[in-house]
């Protein structure tokens, strides 16, 4: 019996909506009823004369087109279909290629001259509807890079819906890519490349990923936080958004921090959103002024359930296209990555590591490291060691030496050090002829950043001379027992936030030693970035108190998160994952920028609207602003 007729046997309750829509739904995804010979099925609601197509993919539904550009292959050979997209090519007044989000496809123009005639007068990137007929191309005309490569539509009818100009800022073509500037400023354009089709829709499935794990999987609830809030004290610069109330302001969040701690204390013991951030900040390639990020906080949980969601959260999102990550990431504490590595974010795709000197130094106040690059990485011309030898570390000093033999590199430490300390350094270092070889000694804390920024660099510059340094695939590491605080400018401040809980193991350090309290906090990177961050918060109104009272906040501005606390808030952590970083990594992009619809420029700008602009006289004087050039 034909499988449609069956169902409705079974149901005979035809004229039910629930039961027609599930037939519809069947009829969707039954493959048995997509054969290009079988008649039009109606449905029961219809009337006879329906022109109702039972073999459109979710994609096609409720448009004009009964196929995308990237669908078609031999099995439609005979299908008459309708397709509309780009108009990307056209060659000898017959041939046609159309592109959409989803690919390309070819069409042939057979015996119809004014078909040929107007196809000829058609500027590039129109947008066309042409209805046709799938047919196989000939052998020796098969693409095989093309996806539909091996089929091609004899075109009946073709119908321009959109004449574009003819002259356009840039082409649409992967060989000739217009500069970042001007296809930011036309980014509609720019979004045609296959190249931002595919991070777009990957962004989307990964992100929708993310939610079917949190809601279904783990029972969190997804709760908008607002955008507009007020100044609070640490972190980031923030924008600010004038009121018509004089001298008062509102302030774009940095995170919704404060926002999901206060959902903690109301009972919502597992929240997460897919958050818009703002900080007033100079952007970098893997930072903007606005900013995505999944947020994700839970009630009654520790760092190792923080961690270990976080953990199942990208297994199950992450992309197929990808090699799978391990279950669980390795872990260290930031005082061993940063001794080794000389920074919190180490790209663990190499392995060279810092070696530990400072034992034959002669004074105990100074700190020395070394960093080896044995043959064949020895390259190290005199561009090189100008570019490398920037130093933006007070307090360091460095021997940077293509090593000859073992008397020539103890002579170049005499001139700062002893021979005796360069003797003993290439004995510990195992320097051989022809290594590289980094020598920073100083204040501990700028050495090992001086030295860490020297690893990222150098291995940089190998890479570019042409060495296979950096290992394949993604590599995560969790990095805990940060500090609580650092000291700048002789004031302690909060290495993440003021809201971070210290190790409880730590406590009685805080009066008289809060430089050596840990936090409950960690980070994870992945190939050399923080991609997310989070933290075991303060829950108890009176550490908080104190934490404040350390760090000199007042606590006036804090007043509904000190009363929140005091009226019943549970023990509660969270993360935030930056997913246009993690995007960015994983699409292998250059920039976030590459992975997000409407970025800003490196400036913050958007030159798409040109915002920021001036407003007018008006506006000014109802928002009480007075602007001073």
């Amino acid at each position: 019996m034909n499988p449609l007729r069956s169902l409705l046997v079974k149901t005979n309750l035809l004229k039910s909506y629930k039961v027609i829509y599930n037939i519809r739904k069947y009829v969707s995804s039954n493959n048995s009823l997509l054969q290009k010979d079988q008649k039009n099925v109606y449905l029961v609601d219809e009337n006879d004369n329906s022109d109702h197509e039972i073999n459109i993919a979710a994609f096609n539904k409720f448009t004009n087109r009964s196929f995308t550009c990237g669908e078609l292959n031999t099995e439609h050979i005979g299908l008459r279909v309708s397709m509309c997209g780009w108009l990307e090519f056209h060659r000898m007044g017959k041939f046609l290629v159309l592109r959409d989000g989803y690919g390309q496809t070819q069409f042939l123009i057979e015996n119809n001259s004014e078909l040929a005639k107007k196809l000829a007068q058609i500027p590039f990137e129109s947008i066309l509807k042409i209805e046709g007929t799938v047919v196989a191309r000939p052998a020796d005309m098969i693409n095989r890079k093309q996806a539909t490569g091996e089929i091609e539509v004899l075109v009946k009818s073709l119908e321009v819906l959109n004449e574009c100009k003819s002259q356009l800022p840039f082409n649409i073509r992967e060989f000739q890519k217009a500069k970042e500037s001007l296809r930011m400023q036309y980014r509609y354009l720019d979004m045609r490349f296959p190249e931002m089709q595919r991070n777009l829709r990957v962004r989307s499935k990964m992100l929708k990923n993310m939610r079917e794990f949190l809601v279904d999987d783990c029972g969190f609830v997804d709760v908008e936080t607002p955008t507009l809030f007020k100044a609070t004290p640490g972190g980031a610069q923030e924008f600010v958004v004038p009121t018509r109330f004089p001298g008062q302001f509102y302030s774009l969040v940095q995170s919704p921090q404060q926002f999901k701690q206060m959902l903690m204390a109301g009972g919502i013991d597992r929240y997460f959103q897919i958050a818009r951030c703002y900080r007033d900040e100079t952007s970098r390639p893997d930072r903007q002024p606005e900013f995505t990020q999944l947020d994700i906080e839970m009630s009654f949980t520790s760092m190792e359930g923080i961690m270990k969601l976080t953990e199942e959260l990208l297994q199950y999102s992450w992309p197929s296209f990808l090699d799978p990550i391990p279950r669980r990431f390795n872990r260290k504490s930031f005082k061993e990555v940063f001794e080794i590595y000389g920074t919190d974010k180490p790209d663990l795709r190499y392995d060279f590591k810092i070696r530990d000197c400072t034992e034959f130094l002669e004074s105990n106040d100074a700190y020395a490291g070394c960093l080896v690059f044995h043959k064949p990485l020895g390259n190290l011309t005199k561009s090189v060691r100008e570019r490398l030898n920037i130093n933006q570390f007070p307090g360091t000093k460095m021997i940077m030496k293509k090593i000859k033999y073992k008397d020539d590199f103890a002579e170049s430490c005499a001139k700062i050090l002893t021979r005796e300390v360069g003797e003993k350094i290439f004995d510990k270092c195992e320097l051989k002829e022809d290594s590289i070889v980094f020598l920073v000694f100083g204040e501990k804390n700028n050495a090992l950043k001086r030295l860490g920024k020297l690893r990222t660099d150098f291995v940089d510059h190998l890479e570019e001379c042409g060495h296979k340094i950096k290992k394949a695939g993604m590599h995560f590491m969790w990095i805990v027992d940060f500090p609580l605080f650092e000291e700048e400018d002789g004031k302690l401040c909060s290495v993440h936030h003021p809201f971070t809980s210290p190790n409880y193991e730590d406590l009685h350090l805080i009066r008289t030693n809060p430089l050596q309290v840990r936090s409950q906090s960690y980070d994870l990177i992945l190939n050399g970035n923080e991609i997310a961050g989070g933290s075991i918060r303060v829950h108890n109104a009176d550490l908080q108190k104190e934490l404040l009272s350390l760090l000199d906040i007042k606590t006036d501005s804090l007043m509904h998160m000190l009363d929140m606390l005091s009226l019943g808030c549970p023990p509660h952590g969270g993360i935030a994952i930056g997913l246009d970083r993690l995007l960015s990594l994983l699409l292998h992009t250059k920039s976030i920028r590459d992975v997000i619809a409407f970025p800003k420029t490196f400036d913050g700008k958007d030159p798409l609207s040109g915002a920021p602009n001036v407003i007018g006289e008006a506006d000014k004087k109802l928002y009480h602003i007075k602007s001073i050039e």
